[in-house]
């Protein structure tokens, strides 16, 4: 696979443009005189010509491509769009405050979109009906299927989903760790960073003084896993703020998880007229009550996806460290069905 290439003879710009490749996860070519760049022209995904050697490449007559872009370190210089167009370039960037474009330029070529990246948010209608259970089964589900997951804990006051995995000793990254974050993260090194187990990699929280989460990092990690897998699954918290809306917004399916008696439908519906400001696609998924699920649908007005199973010792099993009971065992079974349905 050809590299981006960079023709420039000012040292301080190839300075930037290393640095800002690195910042992509990515390699760059570089030549240093306009003669030179011949052969590689073609070949390379992406062109970045500085500025100040524009005019000399196209007195070479470069064929006409894609993907040429014009860098320089001067601020409002005319003269930077003529040589854009005798170039045939895409567009001027000027650095430093074009540099984020720039990574993202150079990032596409190093981590392109390889998954649709569906994101299914999961939170309850109230407390403790188990949409965190529902949201780390699915995941689990949709990997032990083969399907490259991410699972986001939200949710800073829950307790971390990783302990509903039984997995909270393993080693990685916690939300913490990566809250400063903003701007392109590649998801290779996001997997990296993070615990992973075969399929399944899991942003959880720490064991200590909980913060909120920027909108940026959510952006950041949601976009890196829409390039990288399929599907994303969130927990998310009751509350809707920046982050928690800016989930929202990028969901193909947000599940309420409904406990199906008076209390608890009432407490739903007040939580989906809330939801309803941030997302489209809205489903309840039913735990069994004194209710029909035809009676709690049409309270709530949103279709019923399902009604979850109930699983004899749960609690205990989670407490012994095991992960729920899925494979053909009912949760399993339902969540399997859930995720074909998600994605038709």
């Amino acid at each position: 696979m050809h590299r981006p290439l960079a023709i420039t003879d000012d040292q301080d710009l190839l300075d930037d443009l290393l640095r800002v490749a690195a910042a992509a996860g990515t390699e760059i070519d570089v030549v240093g005189t306009a003669s030179h760049a011949r052969p590689y022209w073609t070949r390379a995904p992406l062109v970045i010509v500085g500025g100040e050697i524009a005019d000399d490449l196209a007195a070479t007559g470069p064929p006409p491509r894609q993907n040429v872009l014009l860098v320089t370190r001067a601020v409002n210089d005319p003269d930077m769009w003529r040589r854009c167009v005798s170039l045939g370039a895409r567009t001027v960037l000027e650095l430093p405050e074009a540099e984020r474009l720039l990574v993202e330029e150079l990032g596409e070529l190093a981590d392109p979109v390889t998954r649709s990246g569906t994101v299914v948010c999961v939170t309850g209608g109230r407390g403790g009906v188990g949409a965190t259970v529902l949201a780390a089964s699915l995941a689990l589900t949709a990997a032990r299927e083969g399907a490259r997951t991410l699972l986001i804990d939200a949710d800073p006051l829950g307790g971390g989903i990783d302990v509903v995995l039984g997995q909270e000793e393993a080693m990685g990254a916690r939300w913490p760790d990566i809250a400063g974050r903003e701007g392109r993260v590649s998801y290779s090194a996001l997997q990296d960073a993070l615990p992973t187990f075969g399929d399944l990699t899991v942003l959880s929280w720490h064991r200590g003084e909980p913060t909120g989460i920027p909108r940026e990092a959510m952006r950041a990690v949601l976009d890196a896993a829409r390039r990288g897998c399929d599907p994303v699954v969130v927990d998310l918290p009751r509350s809707v703020g920046d982050s928690e809306s800016e989930a929202l917004s990028r969901a193909t399916a947000t599940l309420v998880v409904v406990q199906a008696d008076v209390r608890g439908t009432l407490a739903a519906a007040q939580s989906l007229a809330l939801l309803r400001r941030h997302t489209g696609d809205l489903r309840a998924v039913l735990r069994s009550g004194s209710l029909s699920p035809e009676v709690v649908a049409a309270t709530v007005d949103v279709p019923c996806a399902g009604v979850l199973p109930e699983v004899r010792g749960l609690a205990e099993t989670l407490d012994r460290g095991d992960p729920p009971p899925l494979g053909r065992a009912p949760l399993g079974r339902f969540c399997s069905d859930l995720l074909s349905k998600l994605a038709s």
